[in-house]
């Protein structure tokens, strides 16, 4: 195999074996193969990233064997230059030169030992060095948030504890990387981001104008961008940016085409609010950089809250060519109130590389228990590690006095995946685990043990270093010796009218313009000023003072009304009949604000939970809403809980009106009160003014085992509702601030296991966990919003609710108006069938007298007795996420999606069962046919797979002599294919439409429950033919290491993903029992059975369950349509949005 690759010219070649991460022998093997056989660069998994977790590893591994030739390629046509080449390790005779480079993790490396992995963040790294060098005093430790806003992107990031903040799991490009960065996360928001305005809302990014066109004002033909708003306002010196601009490059910037595009764009705002005052260029370029601005400081918040530290403890340090302009407005924001600036900020990062320290790494697996038994093995261990990283640099030529050496576990309890890597510190490993997992997740496992996952030495040759001496003693020094002084009127350069927001209102102000470089240090500068140099923009508002130091500038902002948007401090509620002007750029800044309290909410939920279902498989969601239960913001988790979340808060809403006070917390589940299915469990929390419900905060998550006929508690031949487990119509989780333990416990496990055959939940200390973890997502919910209302107040906040819903209903209805134009010759209509029969039927059309577009399902099959039956909570998730899915542009998702549509169900039919029937199936089979319906309704697309392939297993629960035992239960979705349209072909291999839940990474899968992963590949050829393909499916092969019971719920089993447009038909699904029989020789042979689409089974050990998912649908019959390669649609990743931050969101939205 491998000389057949190398025969087709590959020269690299990515190793990576399953488990190698602890077994690494099997992958040492084949790189030797091929390096025998002639591969120029061989990328060992093992090596790079010795750490659990497959798919990441092998997606590290590949990024190396892709980057590695071509740093190699770009160090040979350096070195070509030099005379007498690069120096090399061990060579103490070689004149070359010594050359090292700068890895993500923040240290130097050899340019020999340097490879494409450690490259990816190696850039922004050295910003971080940079300023953790420059900025952070041991003395007055304060920690510090590292703001580097460029011209395409700005990336934020911390240092705190004199200690770098290492992270081994980041998306970069869409890749997740698995290896030791900094904690850098990038946010598509820079000096070049384009401005728009659209569907009612002020947009800064995605997109930028990089540096060709780049923004207006370079003239080259750009659009407008945050720097062009900068420059509008006044905050943008031309006389000091070189002549560089024009077709001649002789040319200033251009403030006359500025002027002009924001003219327009103005012009197109103030006709979009025809009932407010117009706006001036100026009000409306401050605008864009108020929501500029909160989307830079929304993953600040993130990067600070989510590991537990308060952000206003913080100083911002501002770097990069950009960050000058922003960074006091994005302090303010955050209630940071110090903000540093180094004088070589433009140039920090390239700074910070000349200041780093040479760094070596090693790491190993290291499977134990973390006990005093254990500590001499682990001694010896971390000795070896030590012994090796002090040899690389000792060969490098660092003596051991300036060496410094970190030692780190890799620590976790049993049972969870949440790994720390932990540093030792005075009070030990096992102290320092739990006051970090404390502070980061909220709580402790007092009875569960504490694992060792991986040691890590991490050893770092100390260079000669500038010494800058730290902000708070040269502060302390000017105090003391009288060197404070008024800024010298001779050395003001000239002052320049610029537009600053000052008690809420935008006026322009005389502002005095200074250079860097000429101002004398103990400068005591007021805003309004701005400060710069050759490459760098200072801007200092009003209510904040600037003090010129050495080397910084100390910026403290004084007043808080120099806050934007501080309209109402105090928090005061208005007058009930005063009347709230809807303002775009609050608009806008709403929309970012409600969404980063759903988000906050997720993230807190996946840290503090305990099941692999939540903390993994990401099951669940987390979702703002009115005091009438309307959604108002839904962080984009699972699609199948969009709409009907809203139908469940609003029913307790009414059922508990007037009768809640605060410390009250609900819980249910149950399909008559908005529910799904039954494993999926709301959490609800009121937010009050007073006595009054002013908001609700909700959580939903999937527990694996609620208790019923089956392990997983989603038996697939289920007829009656109490077969599926506890039933929760509504209950008091928390009452009065006390935890209700006794009644969870009787309806999850007690309850449950009177009905025949049932059991209680199989695994009560996870419920329990997970939902202390649901109330915890809440609370921090509650949190953010109380400091909402204290800044804008809340009948500001309460308008703005109702605003961000009138903006999605306008825009939904624009877009459903042009769907029936488009349409108006045909019949909008759809029937699909489900593999019991069972019909979907639905037909759009506008009803004349109220204007509404009827979403009619008259016709659909009566309730089903089985467990596919949909409660109508279902169909409206389905109907908002295909509203969603056909805006083109980004809106907010919210009820308000729903408002222009009137939907018609059939009472006790297929998507409205009576109260009672079983629905485990309804929402994650039913929804997808749905979804498919809806989609082909509008001649959108062929069917995707149609299903979520739901496969359970596990034991526990009541046995035969009615005895309790705790056992486990396991649940997952398994991806298919997605169906084909016009416009692309369908993708291999993915969840899709009402779910995006991620599969439990092959090793954490094998390592945590007892089985072995014998398959899990792309089913070739499962996607239907086309003009358009459809992706294919794909096989999961488990084998069983010990009895349990197995069962599957699945569709597309009889009737295939339809293609549309003569494409052809996607695969159908098949399921398989692969038995072990002995035969009469006592041999053992197996045999296969076909499971059909709902079976449950007793497996034994070495049974297989082998499920092969369906294909999606094609577009377009081939022989009559040729494919135009004009309209290739290949699936692209951002290039900005990269990090921790943005690993967590890709989690959620593609997996």
């Amino acid at each position: 195999m491998l000389g057949l690759i190398y025969n087709q010219g590959f020269r690299s070649i990515a190793v990576c074996l399953m488990h190698s991460y602890t077994y690494p022998e099997h992958e040492e093997i084949v790189g030797r193969i091929a390096q025998e056989i002639g591969f120029t660069n061989v990328s060992l998994s093992s090596k790079l990233s010795p750490m659990i977790k497959y798919v990441n590893r092998a997606n590290s591994c590949v990024a190396d064997a892709y980057l590695t030739p071509e740093i190699k390629k770009y160090l040979q046509s350096f070195q070509s230059g030099l005379k007498y080449g690069l120096k090399k390790l061990n060579d103490d005779e070689s004149k070359g030169v010594s050359c090292q480079f700068m890895q993500s993790d923040g240290g130097l490396v050899d340019s020999s030992r340097f490879s494409g992995l450690r490259a990816i963040l190696s850039g922004p790294a050295g910003g971080v060095v940079g300023y953790s060098r420059t900025c952070f005093n041991t003395e007055n430790p304060i920690p510090l948030v590292g703001f580097d806003m460029g011209g395409t992107s700005t990336d934020v990031s911390r240092f705190g504890d004199n200690k770098f903040d290492h992270v081994f799991e980041t998306t970069t490009a869409g890749i997740t990387i698995q290896s030791p960065q900094l904690d850098i996360n990038t946010i598509a928001a820079g000096g070049g981001s384009i401005l728009s305005f659209k569907n009612g809302l002020m947009q800064v990014g995605p997109e930028s104008a990089s540096s060709h066109p780049g923004p207006a004002c370079y003239r080259k033909g750009g659009p407008l961008t945050v720097t062009d708003a900068n420059l509008l306002l006044g905050r943008l010196i031309p006389e000091y940016f070189p002549r560089i601009f024009g077709k001649n490059e002789d040319e200033t910037l251009d403030t006359e085409i500025t002027k002009l595009k924001f003219t327009e764009l103005t012009n197109d705002i103030n006709r979009a609010h025809e009932n407010l005052d117009d706006k001036s260029i100026h009000e409306i370029a401050y605008g864009f950089l108020e929501v500029a601005c909160e989307s830079m400081a929304r993953p600040i918040r993130q990067l600070t809250e989510a590991k537990g530290h308060i952000i206003s403890s913080h100083r911002l340090v501002s770097f990069g060519g950009a960050g000058g302009q922003c960074a006091v407005q994005v302090a303010s924001i955050l209630g940071i109130k110090e903000v540093l600036v180094h004088r070589y900020s433009s140039v920090l990062s390239a700074y910070g590389m000349a200041l780093a320290d040479v760094v070596e790494e090693t790491q190993q697996p290291f499977s134990t228990e973390f006990t005093d038994a254990n500590q001499a093995i682990l001694s010896e261990r971390l000795n070896v590690l030590r012994q090796e990283s002090v040899s690389k640099l000792e060969k490098q030529g660092f003596i051991k006095e300036n060496i410094e050496l970190e030692e780190y576990l890799n620590m976790r309890y049993q049972g969870t995946e949440s790994g720390i890597m932990v540093p030792k510190e005075e009070e030990g490993f096992l102290e320092t685990f739990k006051e970090m997992h404390l502070r980061e997740f909220g709580f402790l496992f007092e009875s569960k043990p504490v694992l060792v996952d991986d040691v890590r030495v991490r050893a770092s040759g100390k260079v000669r270093q500038r010494q800058d001496e730290p902000v708070d003693r040269q502060l302390l020094e000017l105090h003391n010796n009288g060197g404070l002084c008024e800024p010298d009127p001779n050395r003001l350069k000239f002052i320049k009218e610029i537009f600053w927001k000052v008690d809420g209102k935008l006026k322009a102000l005389p502002t005095e313009i200074y250079r860097l470089e000429d101002t004398k240090v103990g400068t005591f500068i007021h805003g309004p000023a701005i400060i710069a140099d050759g490459t760098q923009t200072n801007v200092v508002p009003p209510g904040a003072v600037v003090t010129v130091l050495k080397t910084h500038l100390f910026i403290q902002i004084l007043d808080e009304k120099s806050k934007p948007r501080e309209d109402n401090p105090d928090g005061a509620m208005e007058a009930a009949n005063s009347s709230i002007q809807i303002e775009p750029v609050l608009l806008s800044i709403f929309a970012n604000r409600f969404m980063d309290i759903a988000e906050q909410m997720g993230t807190s939920l996946q840290k503090t939970s305990v099941s692999v279902n939540v903390k993994e498989r990401l099951d669940f969601s987390c979702a703002l809403f009115d005091s009438d239960g309307n959604l108002v913001a839904n962080a984009p988790h699972l699609p199948v809980h969009l709409g009907s979340m809203s139908a469940c808060i609003s029913t307790q809403a009414k059922l508990w009106n007037g009768k809640l006070k605060p410390g009250d917390i609900l819980v249910t589940n149950h399909p008559s009160a908005g529910g799904t299915h039954l494993p999926d469990i709301t959490v609800i929390t009121p937010a009050f003014e007073g006595d009054e419900i002013i908001f609700y905060v909700a959580s939903r998550a999937h527990h694996a085992d609620i208790g019923g006929l089956l392990p997983g508690s989603m038996p697939p031949t289920s007829t009656e509702l109490w077969q599926e487990g506890a039933a929760i119509f509504s209950e008091f989780l928390v009452r009065d601030g006390k935890f209700q333990e006794e009644t969870i416990i009787e309806k999850l496990l007690h309850e449950p296991s009177k009905h025949p055959g049932c059991s209680g939940t199989r695994r009560l200390s996870d419920n329990l966990s997970d939902l202390k973890a649901q109330i915890a997502a809440n609370q921090k919910g509650i949190q953010l919003i109380a400091l909402l209302v204290k800044e804008f107040g809340l009948a500001t906040i309460d308008a703005y609710m109702k605003a961000i819903q009138d903006n999605a209903a306008e825009t939904v209805t624009k877009m459903i108006d042009s769907l029936l134009e488009k349409n108006r010759e045909k019949s909008l209509k759809c029937t699909d069938y489900m593999d019991d029969g069972s019909q979907i039927s639905l037909s759009v059309y506008r009803d004349q007298e109220s204007g509404k577009v009827i979403f009619d399902f008259e016709g659909t099959s009566a309730q089903s007795y089985n467990n596919f039956n949909a409660p109508s909570a279902i169909t409206y998730s389905a109907i908002i996420y295909c509203l969603r899915c056909l805006v083109d542009d980004e809106i907010p998702l919210n009820q308000g999606c729903l408002r222009p549509i009137e939907v018609k169900i059939p009472k006790s039919s297929l998507l409205s069962p009576d109260d009672g029937s079983a629905v485990v199936g309804g929402n994650v089979c039913t929804s997808q046919r749905i979804t498919d319906t809806i989609l082909k309704t509008f001649d959108v697309m062929a069917d995707s797979q149609g299903c979520c392939n739901n496969f359970t297993f596990g034991s526990g629960g009541n046995g035969p002599n009615g005895k309790y035992v705790q056992g486990f239960g396991y649940y997952e979705t398994i991806a298919g294919g997605h169906g084909a349209s016009a416009n692309w072909d369908g993708v291999s291999g993915v969840h899709t439409n009402m779910t995006n839940t991620r599969i439990t990474d092959a090793e954490i899968f094998e390592r945590r429950y007892p089985i072995l992963l014998r398959e899990f590949s792309i089913r070739k050829d499962s996607g239907g033919k086309g003009v358009r393909k459809g992706g294919d499916g794909v096989v999961r092969d488990v084998e069983f290491r010990v009895p349990v019971t197995a069962s599957i719920l699945s569709e597309r089993r009889v009737v295939a993903p339809h293609g549309i447009h003569g494409g052809e038909d996607g695969a159908r699904g098949v399921n398989l029992w692969v038995r072990n029989y002995k035969n009469k020789k006592g041999e053992i042979e197996e045999r296969i059975y076909n499971l059909s689409g709902r079976a449950s089974v007793d497996v034994s050990a070495g049974d297989r369950i082998v499920i092969m998912t369906p294909g999606g649908g094609g577009w377009g019959r081939i022989d009559s349509i040729e494919k135009s390669s004009s309209n290739s649609n290949k699936r692209t990743w951002s290039k900005i949005a990269s990090g921790s931050l943005h690993n967590r969101k890709r989690q959620q939205l593609e997996n």
